[in-house]
């Protein structure tokens, strides 16, 4: 039987994790589930064997924290000491691979402007897909740490389902 899979969870690697959790904790208002702990490469453990079966041999420690959303999506960072701190999510949407994620607030504009207020970038004007019909609106932006963050309004099956690209853009 086929059936759609619940999001469980995603691992976000930043350069300087506990300013990370500050700012996903204040600004997206995520719960800290686990506070920032280090793993250290052994094969003692299970979570440092499964570390090895992940990652391979010789990353030696990293460290991680967990966060969940309001819908109990887990949010894993992590911060490694061989970290080039160079942003992977660099935009480059045309290469295979995550590019973005999203997250839904009505309040578009308000989390947009905090964003920016923390360090982050706003890439483009916000959007409305249906401003004669109904006020749902979009934005790209950056965390201080180079991921992209797409913030919509309302959920992703009422920004799709009603034919977004059947409808003229407007400002």
């Amino acid at each position: 039987m086929r059936y759609p899979r619940a999001f469980s969870h995603i691992g976000i690697t930043v350069s300087d994790l506990d300013k990370a959790v500050k700012f996903y904790e204040e600004v997206m208002g995520w719960y800290i589930i686990m506070k920032p702990s280090e793993v250290v490469e052994e094969k003692v453990t299970a979570i440092g064997q499964m570390c090895i079966d992940v990652f391979g041999e010789g990353w030696g420690t990293f460290r991680i924290a967990h966060l969940s959303t309001a819908d109990g999506i887990g949010i894993e960072l992590f911060e490694f000491p061989n970290n080039n701190n160079q942003p992977q999510a660099e935009f480059k949407p045309f290469q295979t691979g995550v590019f973005h994620f999203s997250v839904k607030d009505p309040d578009v504009e308000g989390l947009a402007a905090k964003i920016v207020e923390c360090g982050g970038k706003q890439r483009m004007p916000i959007r409305e897909y249906y401003p004669e019909d109904k006020p749902y609106r979009m934005v790209y932006m950056e965390d201080p740490f180079g991921n992209i963050i797409e913030i919509y309004s309302h959920s992703y099956e009422l920004h799709y389902g009603a034919g977004a690209y059947q409808h003229e853009l407007h400002n």
